[in-house]
């Protein structure tokens, strides 16, 4: 998202079923609130990631590609055929980022990272609500958007 609000041509790979923020309540004009804030000033695309077509597609869009950035946890992208070393070899100058919500190693990094877990063990949650009562769970999220962790689609 800050990418492309600083003008960078940003593509957002979507699974084939589209991104689920999509089906979030409308505003205006169409346009779901959380979808639209989040992915404003990109493109997207649809690609099944899981498909010989959908692969080939995607390594055509890395060859001219400058950074590429996945939320996938840790091994996703190899058991795909499109980890770093795979994509480094189409594109010698591509800068490779992979945000996880619990790292690429230690003891949690292939556990699911939800906003709520994040902001629960960051103590976060523990502020919201009243004292004596459960926490509230916010009505927007907090930690999947300041780590830049947006990833709403299945695990792969």
């Amino acid at each position: 998202m800050m990418f492309a609000d600083f003008g960078a041509d940003v593509i957002k790979i979507e699974s084939i079923d589209g991104d689920p923020a999509r089906l979030d309540p409308l505003i205006s004009d169409e346009k779901q609130a959380m979808f639209h804030s989040l992915n404003r000033n990109k493109r997207s695309l649809c690609l099944d990631l899981k498909s010989p077509e959908g692969i080939s597609h995607f390594l055509k869009l890395v060859k001219e590609a400058d950074v590429v950035i996945e939320s996938f946890r840790p091994g996703v992208m190899d058991r795909l055929g499109i980890g770093y070393e795979t994509l480094k070899s189409e594109n010698k100058r591509l800068v490779y980022c992979a945000i996880t919500g619990y790292g690429q190693s230690g003891p949690d990094r292939t556990k699911a990272g939800h906003d709520v877990n994040f902001i629960s063990r960051a103590g976060i949650l523990h502020l919201s609500g009243h004292a004596g009562e459960k926490p509230v769970i916010p009505p927007a999220q907090i930690g999947i958007l300041e780590a830049g962790d947006y990833s709403p689609s299945p695990e792969l």
